[in-house]
């Protein structure tokens, strides 16, 4: 079974959730090894993914962010991915640079790599949520998925989890979920019909004609918004009382769980700022340290 998924924290924790690891190994005319899950987790619930940590696709390209129209491996969206993350970082290294430069590229060798897989008639499993990015990544992929025959699976991440022992977690993304947890989930995996494909497919088109700076979830519906759509958050929490902004943003993501990152934020308190909305009460190097406040 292939998964796809859209983040990389996600991805990463499903790639351990069906990880195999080497048990024992004996030398001799043939070595022999001997391959074997990690040891089951004792919460009920819990498991690993049968398969390996190779049959994990990571389509990262924050679709919810930015021109829709550019395909997604364009130089356009290589920059964009390239400036969310880069804002996290602020001890610089060459090698860093490098690196986030090719993660566009890293996840248009994933597409093709699913597209392969595809093309060999295995079985594809999407886990998404209602996160922006995610929905937006399901929807986009189902444009390439109904040019195929394969059987398409999908687990859609629950608003909620009740468990044993009557306490309730609430999730927003499937970056929130621990590795051993994914397998609690599969009593939500059905089968994705070829006309469900059709239909997803038809409202990313809709989506990309419409081509908004931003898109949200809005009453439950994919949207498309301006680039200041989030910014009343930042007005909730911000006062002339300075803070540090790494606390701002903090709070923000606390009280108002709505599957957008740290660096969203980030930018737009740049932009504020920048704007002579905010001032910056003591500059930092690493933007997360400054304090700022109301200007």
């Amino acid at each position: 079974m292939i998964e796809v998924l859209f983040g990389e924290s996600e991805a990463g924790s499903m790639k351990a959730a069906k990880n195999t690891i080497i048990t024992s190994k004996v030398d001799g005319p043939t070595s022999v090894w001997t391959v074997g899950k990690k040891k089951l987790p004792e919460r009920k619930n819990c498991g690993w993914i049968e398969g390996t940590a190779e049959e994990v696709i990571c389509l990262g390209f924050l679709l919810d962010i930015g021109d829709i129209k550019e395909d997604t491996g364009s130089e356009y969206r290589k920059r964009m991915i390239y400036s969310m993350y880069a804002q996290e970082r602020w001890e610089r290294s060459e090698e860093m640079e490098t690196e986030l430069m090719q993660l566009c590229d890293s996840y248009c060798t994933e597409m093709e790599r699913l597209k392969a897989y595809l093309t060999d008639g295995a079985t594809i499993r999407v886990w998404y949520s209602d996160a922006p990015y995610s929905r937006c990544g399901f929807y986009h992929l189902c444009t390439d998925l109904k040019k195929y025959q394969n059987e398409i699976r999908v687990v859609k991440l629950p608003e909620y989890k009740v468990h044993s022992d009557n306490s309730t977690t609430f999730y927003n993304n499937w970056g929130e979920v621990a590795a051993e947890e994914f397998a609690g989930f599969l009593t939500c995996e059905k089968k994705l019909s070829k006309e469900e494909i059709q239909t997803y497919a038809i409202l990313w088109n809709i989506l990309q004609e419409d081509n908004s700076p931003l898109r949200a979830v809005v009453n439950g519906k994919l949207i498309g918004v301006p680039e200041d759509f989030y910014d009343f958050l930042i007005w909730k929490r911000i006062t002339r009382k300075p803070i540090k902004e790494a606390r701002l943003i903090g709070d923000i993501l606390g009280y108002n769980q709505l599957g957008v990152g740290d660096w969203w934020y980030a930018k737009r308190i740049d932009y504020l700022i920048q704007s002579g909305k905010i001032k910056i009460i003591e500059d930092s190097e690493n933007k997360y340290a400054r304090i700022i406040c109301l200007a």
